[in-house]
């Protein structure tokens, strides 16, 4: 049997410590939907995932900052981010958001305009997209066993449009590249969970 090749460890350096500062901070007020979970629980999450499939320092620090457009700020904060951590970074986060508008355009549209962005995106931005959706599909799973169908009332979507939205991005990352399949394989286990728990 050949020896086993472990892929070298991503360096994590100065840019991921101050990314990860400038996101705790930044974030620092927000809680996760209806909780006292401090919502860089989520950013240090999907970073995480990001990172244990082989992702690159850029991608973890946009991972760290893959809500801060949309909850943070909106086009000035994607020209900080990209003053702060690069055009590179910037870019990911950039098609990480699904808006960047005060108040956000109506939650079905804005969905689908950000599901068509995503089943053309490159393999960074679709590596960030399917942590982000993972751990959060993870979490809804959790709250579902805590607290039942109450749980749907958080999201704008309720049950259904949820259930939708989760599918069809699951669908757009697994059909535009092989790339990153363990963690792709693991989002629609836990699409599929979450639509058998919904019944």
């Amino acid at each position: 049997m050949p020896p086993l090749i472990l892929p070298m460890p991503t360096e994590l350096g100065e840019p991921f410590f101050a990314a990860l500062e400038y996101a705790a901070r930044l974030h620092a007020r927000q809680r996760r939907k209806a909780s006292d979970v401090p919502y860089v629980a989520h950013l240090l999450a999907v970073a995480a995932i990001v990172l244990e499939h082989g992702g690159s320092q850029v991608e973890a620090i946009a991972a760290l900052l893959h809500d801060a457009v949309e909850d943070q700020g909106g086009a000035a904060q994607l020209a900080e981010i990209e003053r702060r951590f690069g055009p590179e970074v910037a870019r990911i986060v950039a098609a990480c958001t699904d808006t960047d508008q005060t108040p956000k355009p109506p939650w079905r549209a804005r969905k689908e305009e950000h599901l068509a962005h995503a089943s053309q995106a490159d393999a960074a931005v679709r590596l960030v997209l399917a942590a982000d959706k993972l751990h959060n599909g993870r979490a809804i799973l959790a709250d579902l066993r805590r607290h039942g169908d109450a749980v749907w009332s958080r999201f704008n979507g309720g049950r259904e449009g949820t259930l939708w939205y989760y599918r069809a991005m699951y669908s757009a990352l697994a059909a535009s590249g092989t790339e990153h399949q363990p963690l792709l394989d693991e989002l629609g286990r836990v699409v599929a969970e979450l639509g058998d728990a919904a019944h």
